[in-house]
């Protein structure tokens, strides 16, 4: 999970496989932290279609957008997220455990928005730019 805005890695969770039941947990946690997005993006994955998610974050007040199939353009700061995140962590290393699996996606995660410079950031990482850009700003 990427917030569009600051760029920053909210969320990356590792498992066997992602169920609706998950997304909407993970989500939950994150809206507790964060607040709810007014509009969450996401490709066309089962556990994001399905009406358990759906249903409940039209209850939460978020609108969702749904990629169109094969138009990965369409969500563009999560498909370079996700490159970033195969190159420099899932192909890097070999998973003993589901376990040693999150502590390295964590890693990852903390590590992008701490260390990570983006372009379009004016150069700051996701934390710098969160910070000088904070919510409810003018």
């Amino acid at each position: 999970m990427v917030d569009e805005f600051t760029r920053l890695a909210l969320a990356v969770h590792g498992a066997h496989s992602i169920t609706a039941r998950t997304v909407k947990t993970v989500l939950a946690e994150l809206f507790e932290r964060h607040g709810a997005p007014a509009v969450m993006r996401s490709d066309n994955g089962g556990e994001f279609v399905a009406s358990e998610v759906v249903d409940w974050l039209e209850e939460t007040g978020t609108d969702t957008f749904h990629i169109a199939p094969g138009k990965p353009w369409q969500n563009g700061f999560g498909e370079s997220f996700n490159s970033r995140l195969r190159d420099e962590c899932l192909n890097e290393h070999e998973f003993w455990s589901l376990a040693h699996a999150r502590v390295l996606l964590e890693r990852f995660r903390v590590d992008y928005n701490s260390e990570h410079l983006h372009s379009s950031l004016d150069y700051m990482t996701p934390e710098e730019y969160a910070a000088a850009h904070p919510v409810g700003a003018a």
